[in-house]
């Protein structure tokens, strides 16, 4: 079976976003999910924002008769990002710090069932953070989506904290992954 997993700036993403859409769509309107229309025309109206940023990034997934089949995509979190305020506890300042260069978010990172536990999401991550310069990568993840969970975990992050992500949004686990430190 063949996987290709194509590396894509905001500008390529944007033109691939029925695939992204696609994947989205699938992978979320499962349980414990259960994303509707609706969720789904919401998550792309911020997409279409979020691809114009200058520094996002993504991978996209696809079969070998092209159908999309996994997606990851995010960018460096700002020094206003909003993210470490939806935390439910306090954590260190030094660990709430950005820059605009410090911290990637992974937005978004997904696989469709069928081609689930083929390494698929790790090749996502993989490529999405190819050539990363910031220091780690933050992520929100559902506690009770265990297999999600254990992918994090094999792949290094730690758990930090708890979120509300947005209003009305299920409590998360914040997880953190340390990346290795080039050298120039």
């Amino acid at each position: 079976m063949t996987i290709t997993i194509e590396r894509m700036s905001g500008a390529d993403a944007a033109k691939a976003e029925d695939a992204f859409a696609v994947v989205y769509a699938e992978a979320f309107a499962e349980p414990p999910y259960n994303k509707s229309e609706k969720d789904v025309e919401a998550n792309f109206r911020r997409f279409r924002s979020q691809v114009r940023k200058a520094t996002f990034r993504a991978a996209l997934a696809r079969a070998g008769d092209g159908e999309p089949i996994g997606m990851a995509y995010g960018y460096p979190l700002s020094p206003a990002t909003g993210w470490w305020g939806r935390l439910t506890t306090p954590v260190p300042d030094e660990l709430r710090r950005e820059d605009g260069h410090r911290t990637f978010g992974l937005i978004e990172l997904a696989v469709r069932a069928p081609w689930r536990r083929l390494g698929v999401a790790r090749r996502l991550h993989e490529a999405v953070l190819a050539d990363a310069t910031e220091e780690r990568v933050l992520l929100n993840a559902r506690p009770d989506v265990e297999a999600a969970q254990a992918a994090y975990r094999s792949w290094g992050y730690r758990k930090v904290g708890e979120a509300h992500p947005w209003d009305g949004a299920a409590l998360h686990d914040v997880m953190v992954l340390d990346l290795p430190r080039t050298t120039a």
